[in-house]
């Protein structure tokens, strides 16, 4: 089936005998999960793939979707919240009255800073340390990062110190592009 369709539309890809494969199961997981069919458009492929792969639950899926679609996820990002298991945590996330009582602007940000668990496998820690510790190698993959950038961009320091009126302010990360 894969040559033939190979042969019908020259002009098209993603007929490989593995593909195939994955349409089917994409298709025999959503089709009677109204929800989950209307989302799963929005997403790439790719991340379809990987959430029918590691994900088992149709509300674990829904909650990846949905968070794909309002994060902007990309795939490696989308597989470090499944392995970090991001839908249970946000489901043992204490309820709190941040609506009720800060600006909407506020809520998001007061809603993360009372996080119980973080993933910092990306720096490379797998147990406690010190904050300064932590804000070394996290400076460290934020340099790496810009340098990566390209030509244009400049990481000049953390805890850059301006002097203004006779006072000091020290900015946490100075960076730039031109």
């Amino acid at each position: 089936m894969s040559q033939d369709l190979i042969r019908e539309y020259e002009n098209l890809r993603g007929f490989s005998k593995d593909n195939l494969w994955r349409m089917r199961m994409f298709y025999r997981e959503y089709r009677n999960h109204l929800k989950l069919a209307q989302l799963v458009p929005e997403i790439p492929w790719g991340h379809n793939i990987l959430i029918l792969q590691k994900v088992k639950s149709n509300k674990e899926c829904e909650y990846y979707v949905q968070s794909c679609i309002q994060f902007g996820w990309s795939r490696n990002v989308l597989l470090d919240q499944i392995k970090a298991d991001a839908y249970t945590l946000s489901r043992k996330r204490k309820t709190h009255n941040f609506p009720k009582t800060l600006p909407k602007h506020l809520i998001e940000q007061a809603d993360e800073s009372i996080k119980s668990v973080y993933n910092l496998d990306f720096p490379g820690i797998a147990k406690p340390v010190l904050e300064r510790e932590l804000e070394k190698r996290l400076l460290e993959k934020i340099r790496q990062f810009i340098l990566e950038l390209g030509i244009g961009f400049s990481f000049i320091g953390n805890q850059y110190c301006l002097n203004l009126e006779n006072s000091e302010y020290f900015i946490d990360l100075l960076f730039y592009n031109r």
